[in-house]
């Protein structure tokens, strides 16, 4: 009896894991697709940043909203309904690449970031309760692992199909007329077509999939524990998950900022795009990196609260390394922010969503929307890109690693 259920609950994280593979794939293609709407939509840099913001913002729209979704639904039918919408904002591709309009493209990702927003609602706590607390950190890094797997790879196939002999096409622009210009950029929009449409048809079997598959329905009210069942009356009540959320937010946009801006940074020192691509792969190795050492190492050797503080150290470290380099040396201590990232979120999550009890769902609705920091932090980096320069700018992940480590030392004890 006992071996069967273990059976199938390694089946159910194994469905939980190939979810978060889809959520590595289609979140990682920013990187790719920043430098390629910036030309083929002729944007400055801080335009292009758009592209983070519509995708990231959807998560601070729609955590709400998706909480509401998955109590009517249930996880299951939700995961199903997150999965198509996915599906859809990938079909708003086909007519923004035929129109070579930039907000279809935006709206196209917000509608997609929308639907990750309900798939990670519903995951994020599905995975934290499919078994002890304590160990809830090497899970999710289990996850990250699958996350981290699809993001390294996503880049580069995307990359190959529509970056192809990318570099210097800013140059042979300018040696065209208005008509040749304008042939050209059509066919360069059209490139994202096909992985658009590969896209959509594969999120539409994977919801079809989730939905007859025999995932079970986890109440995650019923299974948190704390003293929040009997004594607490309010969300705010529970400082140690706002101070986790204003965290998250922080610690996202750090995040997206390492993975999504080092091929940019890379081609503003002359990189030619035909090498930066694959930077933001580096970045996302890294992270795969220290999700294997969450594995081996959480709670084994070290508890949740001590792996965060060392993630935010070595963050702290190497941004400042970052900034006072030049150069490869300078883009691979960016690439090393992956690794101090990795940990963050499968270490924050447990800890804020801690002693929750029946507020847990609303809890990770607030997690969930704190990753609207994907959505600010990149365009205050490309503010100060253009005002200052894309090597100074990278000071704004500073005082994000300051915070999370003051989350790991106090924040998360402060109980009222």
């Amino acid at each position: 009896m006992q071996a069967t259920a273990v059976k199938n609950n390694n089946r159910n994280i194994l469905i939980i894991g190939l979810l978060f593979f889809v959520f590595g794939f289609v979140t990682w293609l920013g990187s790719v697709l920043i430098p390629y709407l910036r030309i083929a939509c002729q944007l400055s840099a801080f335009q292009s940043y758009f592209v983070a913001f519509s995708f990231y913002i959807s998560y601070t729209v729609m955590a709400i909203p998706s909480s509401w979704v998955l109590k009517k639904t249930g996880f299951k039918k939700g995961m199903s309904a997150g999965l198509l919408m996915m599906a859809l904002g990938a079909l708003f591709f086909i007519p923004a690449a035929l129109t070579r309009m930039y907000p279809l493209f935006l709206l196209g990702l917000f509608i997609q970031g929308a639907g990750l927003t309900i798939l990670q609602t519903a995951s994020n706590p599905y995975i934290t309760i499919l078994g002890p607390q304590e160990s809830a950190a090497r899970r999710i890094s289990v996850m990250g692992i699958c996350n981290g797997i699809a993001g390294a790879i996503a880049p580069i196939i995307l990359g190959a199909v529509i970056l192809q002999d990318a570099d210097g096409f800013d140059k042979k622009l300018a040696g065209f007329n208005a008509a040749q210009q304008n042939e050209s950029l059509a066919h360069l929009a059209d490139r994202v077509i096909l992985p658009y449409a590969v896209m959509f048809l594969t999120l539409v079997i994977l919801a079809l999939l989730i939905h007859f598959s025999s995932l079970p329905e986890v109440d995650a009210e019923e299974q948190a524990t704390g003293e929040s069942q009997h004594r607490k009356t309010s969300i705010f009540h529970f400082p140690h998950l706002l101070l986790g959320m204003v965290t998250i937010f922080l610690y996202v946009g750090v995040e997206v900022i390492a993975v999504d801006t080092i091929a940019g940074y890379a081609a503003s020192m002359k990189v030619p795009l035909s090498t930066a691509k694959f930077f933001a792969s580096f970045t996302i190795v890294n992270m795969l990196v220290g999700y294997i050492i969450g594995i081996i190492c959480i709670p084994k050797y070290i508890s949740q609260q001590n792996a965060l503080k060392v993630s935010a150290i070595a963050g702290i470290v190497f941004a400042i390394a970052a900034l006072f380099t030049q150069g490869y040396t300078s883009i691979s201590f960016i690439g090393l922010l992956g690794l101090a990232n990795s940990l963050m979120w499968p270490s924050i999550w447990p800890l804020a969503i801690d002693g929750l009890g029946r507020f847990t769902k609303v809890g990770s609705s607030l997690l969930i929307m704190a990753i609207g920091g994907g959505a600010v932090l990149p365009l205050v980096y490309g503010h100060l890109a253009e005002i200052y320069d894309t090597h100074f700018a990278y000071v704004i992940v500073l005082p994000t690693y300051f915070m999370v480590l003051f989350y790991a030392l106090k924040g998360h004890k402060i109980r009222t």
